[in-house]
C-alpha cells in the first residue's frame, strides 16, 4: 500500500468514527417526546369539557382563545359587550349623587327652619321686654295719676301700649312654634 492510499483510509475512518459518534451523541442527548407533561402511548384519548359561564348574561364582544389553546388560570377567555352594564352603572352613580345632593339640600332647609326658629324666638324675647316695660311704666302713670301728678290720656295711652305688647307677644309666640313645626 501506498503511503498516499494509506492516509486517505486513516482519514476515512476517523471521519466515519467521528461521524458515527455525532449521530450517537444526537441521538442520546436530544430530547424523547414532546417534553414533560406529555405522555405517548397508544389507546383513545378524549378531551375533558368544562363549561365556562359568566356571573351576568350578555353578549359575547369577541374571544380571546382558539380551540386548543392552552390556558392558565385567570386568564380571560373572552370579552363580553358591556355598553348596557356601563349605562345601567352610570346611571346608579347619577341616581345616588342626585340623592346626596338631595340630602344636602334638605339639611340646608332644616338649618334655614331652625335658624328661622332661633330669629323667632329671640323676637318672643324682645316683645316680653317690651311688655315688662310697658307695664312698669302703666304702674308708673297709674300712680302718678293717683297722686294728680298726671293726667288720664297718659294712663290710657300707656294702658293701649300695654295690650298692644300683649298682642305682640301672643303673635310672636305663634311665630316661634310655626317656626318649630316647620322644621
Amino acid at each position: 500500500m501506498t503511503s498516499s492510499l494509506k492516509n486517505r483510509l486513516i482519514l476515512l475512518a476517523v471521519l466515519a468514527t467521528v461521524a458515527a459518534a455525532g449521530a450517537y451523541a444526537w441521538t442520546a442527548l436530544r430530547p424523547h417526546g414532546p417534553g414533560e407533561g406529555f405522555v405517548s402511548g397508544n389507546g383513545r384519548i378524549e378531551a375533558t369539557e368544562i363549561d365556562v359561564a359568566a356571573k351576568l348574561g350578555g353578549r359575547v364582544q369577541s374571544i380571546a382563545v382558539k380551540e386548543g389553546d392552552f390556558v392558565t388560570a385567570g386568564q380571560p377567555l373572552a370579552h363580553m359587550q358591556i355598553d348596557t352594564l356601563e349605562a345601567s352603572r352610570d346611571e346608579a352613580v347619577a341616581r345616588h349623587q342626585q340623592s346626596l345632593t338631595a340630602v344636602a339640600s334638605a339639611e340646608a332647609q332644616v338649618a334655614v327652619r331652625e335658624s328661622d326658629r332661633q330669629a323667632a324666638l329671640a323676637l318672643v324675647a324682645q316683645r316680653q321686654s317690651e311688655l315688662d316695660a310697658a307695664q312698669r311704666r302703666l304702674a308708673r302713670s297709674q300712680t302718678l295719676v293717683r297722686e294728680g301728678a298726671s293726667s288720664d290720656q297718659e294712663v290710657d295711652d300707656d294702658r293701649a301700649r300695654e295690650r298692644s305688647l300683649q298682642a305682640a307677644v301672643v303673635a310672636a309666640k305663634a311665630q316661634a312654634e310655626a317656626a318649630q313645626a316647620a322644621i
